[in-house]
């Protein structure tokens, strides 16, 4: 193994020669207490920084087993770690001189869910690696190999010192992150056992800093949850919780405007991931399959079978296998419910704000004026309760203008001044002077869901295939965008960075014209699970900057691939 003393003498050797000789240091090089691996140089000062990754051993890291001998606490303590990585790292970023992106020192930003990342593994025995990115000092394209040594000799060493050793840590702290987890958990499995969707904490802190903050608002209400929906949890670390139990079933947010229902919903969304400690949301717990629905004017569809919603349309077009590139709020927002339905999910988010209106709701009127056989569309009405009941698929519904949904919500609540109310029985009662016109719906057949998709030749020839993300807007892979804007429970850029790579995968090695689209996605979520993000990643090292997407997103990414040859 090389040392730490053949790399400075390395870099002796190559100073002020041109930029390719910082190609030599690629490789392993020994350091006190920790391996650090040049895995890959950039070309010069202005590309893409180079990656570089440090591995501790497990014995020396001295991480006890039980902070990360299950899946969730492993996933909390790395997060806990980068983190903490990070916070010492950022002070030392462009510390060294240089030209371009010289002396840039870059780590996973995390934002305040808890994510499992490739900035960040523990394996079995404890190993610890953080991967990074570093800028190689340069004069204009010279090397400048006294400030790579600043880096790699003095700053870096410091920060994985100060980070990646149970030793150097707040024990405490460190004990704290692993009961949150195991209290996040313990939530999550409860929410089976009682038949809830969703738990909500008392004193959770729901609305956030601003449109651009996700941090929580300071001097926000507090969540109280109304008495008849209180629902009190013994946790194994937190003692007892009491908090708002979302029943299975049909139920709806009703309110003013500015009253809190989108904030309520919004966390409710989120609440498939776990959060940090002070977060306002770290008891906010949500079925881990919910997916958020709404309209989404513009996307493609390729062969959904829509017709539990949209049938005989006047054109004759087919809605058994229905394609568009160019969906309608109605079509899209049905196909979105369809594959919801493909993927597993038991939960639909919806808000009246983002819904098609004609794919919601048909009001006493305007099916008196235009009736039921000129109506190419089965509004959501009348399909919500038949998703309850035979298909065990719940609804959170939240609406301001449209009392239609009373007479099908099995539980309404209503926001006001951001505290919720149990007013169940009230709207009720004042709906049953509100009847909804009687005009039977045949229940809806099983959606099939019998995509197969072809071969690319033309995809599998290029042996140059790019991939970038926009944010957590979009994918490109070459010049073909995935348009992800709409995709609301995507919480980090990421995760898009992983998708890209499913996709390329996908393309290259599960589409052979027999498998399914579902059967691809299932496939690529087991990939994940099993050998984790760095199977679905070509090339001899294993990249940072990647996120875990759930299952649910790889579907939303796949349904949205406009290249996809069906």
């Amino acid at each position: 193994m090389k040392t730490s003393t053949d790399l400075r003498e390395l870099l002796n050797r190559i100073d002020h020669r041109g930029y390719p000789a910082y190609k030599d240091t690629r490789g392993s090089w020994q350091f006190e207490g920790y391996m650090l691996s040049i895995d890959h140089v950039q070309g010069d000062p202005f590309a893409a920084p180079s990656k570089v990754s440090v591995h501790v051993p497990g014995k020396l890291a001295g991480f006890p087993t039980e902070l990360y001998d299950k899946k969730h606490k492993r996933i909390a303590l790395q997060d806990y770690l980068i983190r903490q990585f990070s916070r010492q790292v950022q002070s030392f970023t462009f510390k060294a001189k240089g030209s371009g992106k010289s002396g840039l020192l870059s780590v996973s930003r995390c934002g305040q869910e808890i994510l499992e990342r490739t900035a960040c593994e523990i394996d079995k025995n404890g190993m610890v690696i953080v991967r990074m990115e570093v800028g190689f000092p340069a004069n204009g394209r010279t090397i400048n190999a006294r400030e790579l040594c600043k880096i790699l000799f003095e700053f870096l060493p410091g920060c994985v010192k100060k980070s990646l050793y149970y030793s150097a840590l707040d024990a405490k702290a460190v004990q704290k992150n692993k009961e949150l987890s195991e209290d996040q958990q313990f939530i999550r499995q409860e929410l089976t056992r009682l038949n809830l969707s969703a738990f909500v904490a008392n004193n959770s802190i729901l609305p956030r800093e601003s449109g651009v903050s996700d941090r929580p608002m300071k001097g926000a209400v507090p969540f109280q949850s109304p008495e008849s929906m209180e629902v009190t949890l013994n946790l194994p670390y937190h003692g007892d919780i009491t908090g708002m139990g979302i029943p299975q079933g049909i139920t709806l947010v009703v309110g003013g405007g500015y009253h809190g229902k989108s904030t309520l919903l919004k966390a409710l969304e989120l609440g498939v991931y776990n959060h940090i400690a002070g977060d306002g949301r770290e008891y906010v717990i949500t079925d881990g399959t919910a997916m958020k629905i709404r309209a989404e004017d513009g996307r493609s569809i390729k062969q959904v079978d829509i017709s539990m919603f949209i049938n005989n349309l006047p054109n004759r077009k087919d809605t058994l296998h229905f394609c568009t590139e160019d969906a309608s709020g109605s079509t899209s927002q049905a196909a979105n419910v369809v594959e919801a339905i493909e993927t597993g999910s038991n939960l639909l988010l919806i808000d009246e704000d983002t819904s098609a209106t004609n794919f919601m709701i048909r009001d006493e009127l305007m099916q008196r004026v235009v009736n039921r056989k000129s109506e190419p569309i089965t509004p959501f009405i009348d399909r919500v309760q038949e998703l309850s009941n035979k298909r065990n698929i719940s609804t959170i519904l939240v609406a301001g203008s449209s009392g239609s949904y009373f007479h099908k919500a099995d539980c309404i609540i209503q926001m006001d001044h951001y505290l919720p109310k149990d007013i169940t029985a009230f709207a009720k009662g004042e709906a049953a002077a509100f009847p909804l016109p009687e005009e039977p719906v045949s229940p809806a057949n099983e959606p099939s869901y019998q995509r197969i998709v072809k071969v690319d030749g033309a995809f599998r020839k290029n042996d140059r295939i790019k991939i970038k993300t926009q944010g957590k807007d979009s994918i490109v892979i070459n010049k073909d965008t995935i348009d992800l804007r709409y995709v609301e429970q995507l919480t980090d850029m990421e995760q898009l960075g992983t998708l890209g790579q499913l996709m390329k995968y996908a393309q290259l090695h599960l589409f052979d014209g027999k498998l399914t689209l579902g059967d691809a996605a299932e496939e690529l979520g087991k990939i994940l699970d099993e050998k984790g993000i760095s199977a679905v990643c070509e090339g001899n090292y294993v990249p940072g900057g990647y996120a875990m997407p759930r299952k649910q997103e790889i579907y939303a990414c796949l349904n949205r691939y406009r290249q996809l040859r069906m």
